[in-house]
């Protein structure tokens, strides 16, 4: 891997190799919680070779080439993870459009009311946000329960 020069871009790849070897040395004690967990942030801001090297090199070696892709060991955790972040965006998309249509709702309410002198009518946003509401809050509350359960 790193014959091609420190340069060169790094692919997904050659950056879940590098995950996987240092999955293996957090496996056997030679990294803390806390130091994995920064290579790891490292290695997925990482865009060439050298800076991958970097996070390994104060570990014994490891013949990158001999160790399998990680997609190709476990493909059923990378879609049950692909499936979570379109569900994770669905909701977050779903919030956002309630959310937006309620501030919409409430700056109506607030013209009305400061254009009528000051004598604010009904808080009839309450009957759009509260049922819109109440489905979103079940909906993200199943949502969470199916990925613990998936897990």
């Amino acid at each position: 891997m790193m014959a091609a020069g420190p340069e060169m871009r790094a692919s997904d790849g050659d950056r879940d190799k590098v995950a996987s070897v240092l999955r293996e040395h957090y496996a056997q004690g030679r990294l803390t919680v806390e130091e994995f967990d920064e290579r790891l942030e490292r290695l997925y801001t990482s865009k060439t070779y050298g800076e991958l090297a970097t996070l390994t090199s104060d570990l014994p070696d490891v013949d990158l080439g001999r160790l399998p892709a990680a997609s190709d060991r476990h493909p059923e955790r990378r879609e049950a993870r692909d499936v979570r972040q379109a569900q994770q965006r669905g909701l977050t998309a779903m919030w956002a459009t309630w959310a937006t249509a309620s501030g919409i709702n409430w700056a109506i309410w607030l013209i009305l009311g400061v254009t009528d002198g000051f004598d604010f009518p009904y808080p009839w946003p309450l009957w759009v946000m509260g049922p819109w509401g109440a489905v979103l809050l079940v909906t993200t509350f199943f949502a969470g329960l199916g990925d613990r359960r998936n897990r």
